[in-house]
């Protein structure tokens, strides 16, 4: 089971870098995490746009990591190249779409890593790993050489173990990223409604971490997240299309999964289209106007524990779609006292090109609940970094 899709041997002085097998690097096929794709793949002729500061800085790129087939579900299970060992639980997803880009900063096995966003794909893997990951607002990272799932919401984003690697790999992403100020208060939104209710452990432990901290809160309303969720997967789906059409003949090579949805996401109408764009607008304004009410805005990542790899029926992006939808920012990092007696995710939101002021706060509240922690369960290191056997290539140094 792999963490990578492709191990490189790099060289280089600056920090480790794992690399979403979205992201085009130099020299490297970018496989998507599809075997139809990797079929007629060949080496990128360039880096993606975003990671030329991290080269820039002489960051080691130390794979492509795997992922969810064409990003296209939050799992990250992948049945072509693996899927990455949760180090918190082996039984557990490790969550998706950037599955590997999360375990691969849970176990070590690089400092910082980039993964994709469109409907919580950074956030939701560093909830079900216990590590951080930033989304970042719509536009601010360059998307160019990234395969696009819906490119009117995709984002790339760094997660790390802790704030400070994130905020390391923003400056890979931005040289000269610096996090702070920012001010000491939130709104605090609780999900209501069948699909966004959230378990009780999870909401103690976001109020405790937030009182740990601090933390100046407010009572922020809730919006309707189903119908958020409904507008963003309409545009997640029709985009989809149009990207990956040129795979309908090639769906027996394709997960059952997107065998399935990409016909019914052609089936997507421009009526339909329109009234997500419109329903867009609409939950931008909403956000925005709470925003101007309360410096961040905080809720969980998840409803409650990460499933057992194999069940369903946890809507894992209901409480992340929001950022998605609107291109605001947004910031997931593990909080004690969860359920199921592993770590809680409390995702804070704030306002366009925030990202510095989010982890400003973010490192307050990690370090208000470091005494907090119980001592992690033990779990061996086999289980954490088993892997099929991988590639190694050597990288160049530099992109054209």
């Amino acid at each position: 089971m792999s963490t990578f899709i492709t191990r490189m041997a790099s060289t280089g002085t600056g920090p480790r870098l794992a690399v979403k097998d979205l992201i085009d690097v130099a020299g490297v096929p970018t496989t998507a995490g599809s075997r139809a794709v990797e079929r007629t793949a060949t080496p990128a002729t360039a880096d993606a746009a975003c990671l030329a500061g991290a080269r820039a800085a002489g960051a080691r790129i130390v794979g492509k990591t795997n992922l969810h087939e064409l990003a296209m579900l939050p799992l990250g299970t992948n049945q072509w190249f693996g899927t990455p060992i949760n180090p918190l639980d082996p039984a557990l997803i490790p969550g998706g779409s950037s599955c590997g880009s999360a375990t691969a900063v849970a176990t070590g096995e690089a400092d910082v890593a980039l993964g994709s966003d469109t409907g919580g794909s950074v956030r939701i893997p560093a909830a079900c790993c216990g590590v951080v990951g930033l989304k970042t607002t719509w536009g601010r990272v360059p998307t160019g050489g990234v395969y696009p799932l819906a490119a009117s919401l995709d984002t790339v984003g760094p997660l790390g173990a802790d704030v400070a690697a994130v905020e390391l790999g923003m400056r890979l992403i931005e040289p000269g990223f610096t996090a702070g100020p920012c001010e000491l208060a939130v709104g605090r939104i609780r999900p209501t409604g069948d699909r966004a209710a959230v378990d009780p452990a999870t909401e103690a432990a976001l109020d405790a971490a937030l009182d740990a901290a601090g933390i100046r809160v407010s009572e922020a309303a809730a919006p309707d997240f189903a119908a958020i969720e409904r507008a963003a997967d309409a545009l997640i789906d029709s985009e989809a299309y149009q990207v990956n059409a040129y795979l309908i003949p090639d769906l027996a090579r394709l997960n059952s999964y997107n065998q399935r949805s990409l016909p019914e996401a052609a089936a997507v109408t421009a009526a339909q289209v329109a009234s997500a764009q419109e329903a867009r607008d609409s939950w931008r304004e909403w956000f925005m106007s709470q925003l101007a009410q309360h410096p961040f805005l905080v809720l969980p990542t998840l409803v409650g524990a990460p499933p057992l790899i194999g069940t369903r029926g946890m809507p894992l992006t209901i409480l992340t779609m929001p950022a998605n939808l609107t291109g605001l920012p947004a910031l997931a990092l593990p909080v004690p006292g969860g359920p199921a007696g592993l770590s809680a995710s409390l995702q804070l939101i704030g306002p366009p090109g925030g990202e510095e002021q989010l982890l400003a706060i973010g490192r307050v509240i990690e370090a208000a609940v470091a005494a907090l922690w119980l001592p992690p369960r033990e779990a061996g290191p086999e289980q954490a970094l088993e892997s099929v056997d991988l590639v190694v290539v050597e990288l160049p140094e530099s992109g054209d």
